[in-house]
């Protein structure tokens, strides 16, 4: 195995999953921009599928081991291992999207059981590797830890989903098991990932570390512990639940947008306006505007058993496009476009994780020109974004299209951006 302080198989490494994961963000987008312009069914139904069977397991699988194996460095990367991963999930979108394009299920439920595997490996050598007291003890690897358990839980909907889609009245795959919650589960590793991130990068770094410590211990029990909550009385048909379960995690959401636009604040009048910290903050309100929706979603879908088509009245289908898409292409995208700014220009800095270890992975390792053009591209992202979620309510299909094609122009804009930054190109920034 190589270790995580070999130079050049890390940073190539990391260059392959930017380039890798951008590409399918901006896949995913086009579909979703495309498919409505040209009221294509097959890029309608497939663009979702290709966001999370792609960009969702990717994050966890290279992303994440880097945020973990940054604060337990006998985590160890194996580039090689990797390259396996980023191949595999290429063949499950592969998989995919012959599944859905020829209508063969069985492929889809294959892809699902094969990434089962692939995330399995990661998980059965972090549990191998620390102890359970070792990952209790540091509250940002609690948060990492169970991100891949939950992305093990997305991919066993994923090969479950195509076993019912296959044989549909098999009798034994619960009747919750659809393309929705097949979706909503896999956004929640995605999201978890984020938690940790914005405690050791933001929060840990106050004066008051004590307080926050504590205080992101708590959330972890309450967003975790609320998401699985929630999925319970979903399934239990529990309104009165679904209500305030929602609306307390929505509570918290708005705490951390606050007091994380107080960070940003004080972090830009003492240093720099770093892009990536913008990004973090854009997600954050969109993770608002998702609670918020999906508050009105739960209103609108009462006795709606969950796991219906349409899960709301056909009138309000809006308020359930604008929860998913605030999420996926608002909170979920930005937040790691925000992420992938700060971590990968570290590894490409040192050829390593010692910046993300000891040093300082939020000082100014990128060239103005670069962090200026991420700002215009965050511009761009957010109107495209807006006017997406608007058009779910004005039922503008032009404009929704539109906003699709130039929401994946501005990701391929941002990978352009961040590949030729000096510090991509020589691996430092002068």
């Amino acid at each position: 195995m190589i270790p995580a302080t070999s130079g050049n198989p890390l940073r190539g490494i990391s260059r392959t999953f930017l380039v890798v994961s951008f590409t399918i963000i901006a896949i995913a987008a086009t579909g979703g921009g495309l498919g409505v312009l040209v009221d294509n069914a097959f890029l309608l139904k497939l663009h979702p599928y290709i966001f999370f069977v792609g960009f969702g397991n990717l994050a966890i699988l290279i992303f994440n081991r880097y945020l973990t194996a940054s604060i337990y460095p006998e985590l160890r990367i194996d580039p090689r291992r990797q390259r396996q991963f980023i191949a595999a999930v290429l063949v499950a979108l592969v998989m995919v999207t012959v599944s859905v394009a020829a209508d063969l299920p069985f492929l889809k439920a294959a892809a699902g059981l094969m990434l089962m595997a692939v995330v399995a490996l990661p998980l059965y050598d972090i549990l191998t590797t620390l102890s359970v007291t070792k990952i209790w003890n540091e509250v940002s690897v609690r948060y990492y830890i169970f991100d891949v358990v939950f992305l093990l839980n997305a991919n066993l909907g994923l090969f479950t989903l195509g076993l019912k889609e296959a044989v549909p009245d098999n009798g034994i795959i619960p009747f919750f098991v659809t393309q929705s919650s097949y979706f909503l589960g896999s956004s929640f590793p995605l999201s978890i990932s984020v938690m940790g991130f914005l405690y050791t990068y933001a929060w840990r770094r106050t004066d008051k570390m004590e307080l926050a410590k504590k205080l992101f211990s708590l959330w972890f029990y309450i967003f975790v512990g609320g998401v699985l909550y929630f999925l319970i009385v979903i399934l239990m048909g529990d309104y009165l639940g679904m209500m305030l379960i929602s609306h307390l995690l929505t509570f918290g959401v708005m705490a951390l947008l606050y007091t994380f636009g107080v960070f940003l604040r004080n972090y830009f009048r003492d240093n720099f306006a770093h892009p990536a910290l913008a990004f973090m903050l854009g997600g954050l309100a969109f993770l608002f505007a998702t609670s918020a929706f999906g508050i009105l979603n739960i209103y609108y879908a009462k006795g709606i058993l969950f796991g219906s088509y349409p899960p709301i009245r056909g009138d309000k289908m809006w308020i359930y496009h604008s929860h998913t898409h605030s999420a996926l292409l608002g909170w979920i995208t930005l937040s790691f476009i925000g992420m992938i700014y700060i971590v990968l220009p570290a590894i490409q800095k040192t050829g390593s994780l010692e910046l993300l270890q000891s040093g300082d992975p939020l000082e100014q390792l990128l060239d103005e020109r670069t962090m200026n053009r991420a700002f215009v591209s965050l511009s761009i992202i957010l109107v495209a974004g807006v006017a997406i979620i608007v058009s779910f309510f004005s039922g503008e299909q032009l404009v929704l299209g539109i906003g699709g094609i130039v929401y994946a122009a501005a990701a391929l804009y941002l990978l352009r951006n961040l590949i030729h930054d000096p510090v991509f190109e020589t691996g430092d920034k002068s």
